[in-house]
């Protein structure tokens, strides 16, 4: 390993914290600045990690020699960001979306690429060992071919969450609800499960937060490029939160699945993870039996660390390594853009009451990639 690379957290909001705890847990990292949009929050920031504090990205770069930045603002702001830091020849990590729209996440990955610096979307989940253990037995083939993919999230978010920060639940200020900021996870592991995605139709709407701007629920079925089938249910209308779960069905009669969240649902530097994440769901042929083991072992595992913590820090480790190792990461720029794309074809389709074929193209002119405007048959 060589020395310790130079970070820095730029976005100095909840999630910001987990970024500046795991940078100064690893010996692959130097956390030396905070960056702000307003001053005194990144000044109380720093305050709390020994660190300067910024409100002007490019000076911090320059004056703290930094290498790298995790990106922590509110989800439309993340392009403006990181395209200045790739072109100051400083590595991203981003945290989830990778942005709101599709031509931000282009914006992104071009200025990355044109750099030849090192970008990654936080995706966390993807290292929890049950998320790790349905991918593995994918692989294996396990499942035979995947042929029915779901994501089901029915949680719950009041209205005093939504006033908690001013730019939650608007779309100028998040770009979307709850398949916007709540699902992501959810829906990156379906794609890292069932592949490219080549059509969808859906519907969404706000259901039961009437002062709220943006969806609460969606729902989706999905025809994947495989030949698969998928069906997507997100929500944060449910009083109290249900669950988050992923679930595979193969060829072969075999289902697994992971819940990834369970009861009230997590909230950052608001609340902590209310259940272990576990496999729900083990139909493979000679392992059923070890559903219950699967179980014990990740949640005893699970409750032995600080899971926000310990999961951020295995992502930012496997950034750095590759920014050392000059490779690509595990989870790409290319991989937080399915996502984006996968939310913006469930709000286009919405929108235009028909299903939308994959690829998509960015639409940037057309209200956040089509979101906006009357919906057939909407509720409002």
């Amino acid at each position: 390993m060589s020395e310790p690379i130079r970070t820095a957290v730029v976005g100095c909001g909840k999630v910001g914290h987990f970024h500046a705890k795991a940078y100064q847990a690893t010996k692959r990292a130097h956390l030396v600045a905070c960056y702000n949009r307003t001053l005194p929050r990144a000044q109380a920031f720093g305050a709390e990690y020994a660190i300067p504090a910024y409100d002007d990205v490019e000076a911090m770069i320059k004056n703290e020699g930094v290498q790298a930045v995790s990106i922590c603002t509110p989800h439309p702001n993340h392009a403006e960001l990181a395209v200045a830091c790739a072109q100051l020849g400083v590595h991203v990590a981003i945290e989830k979306p990778l942005a709101a729209s599709l031509a931000d996440c282009d914006a992104i990955i071009n200025a990355v690429q044109a750099a030849g610096v090192v970008g990654t979307t936080i995706c966390q989940r993807r290292f929890y060992p049950p998320a790790q253990r349905v991918k593995q037995a994918i692989t294996d083939g396990k499942l035979g071919r995947p042929i029915l993919g779901t994501v089901n999230m029915l949680g719950w978010r009041d209205m005093a969450y939504y006033a908690s920060d001013p730019w939650r639940g608007t779309w100028a200020g998040e770009g979307g609800g709850v398949l916007v900021n709540q699902a992501p996870h959810q829906l990156d592991l379906l794609l890292w499960y069932m592949g490219e995605v080549d059509s969808l139709y859906a519907l969404w709407d706000t259901l039961n937060h009437p002062d709220l701007e943006v969806e609460d629920t969606a729902a989706a079925v999905i025809r994947f490029k495989s030949g698969a089938i998928g069906n997507i249910v997100v929500s944060n209308s449910q009083n109290p939160a249900l669950f988050g779960n992923v679930r595979v069905h193969g060829e072969n009669g075999a289902s697994i699945g992971v819940q990834t969240d369970g009861g009230a649902m997590f909230i950052a530097g608001v609340s902590t993870i209310a259940e272990p994440p576990v496999n729900d769901l083990w139909t493979v042929a000679g392992e059923a039996d070890q559903l219950a083991d699967f179980q014990k072992q990740d949640s005893d595992f699970f409750l032995s660390v600080d899971p926000m913590l310990h999961f951020h820090l295995a992502q930012l480790n496997d950034f750095l390594a590759a920014i050392d190792g000059r490779r690509a990461p595990a989870i790409t720029l290319a991989d937080g853009r399915r996502t984006v794309e996968l939310f913006t074809g469930i709000y286009r389709s919405g929108r235009l009451g028909q299903p939308v074929t994959f690829p998509l193209a960015a639409q940037d002119d057309l209200d956040y990639d089509g979101r906006l405007g009357p919906r057939p048959g909407g509720l409002r």
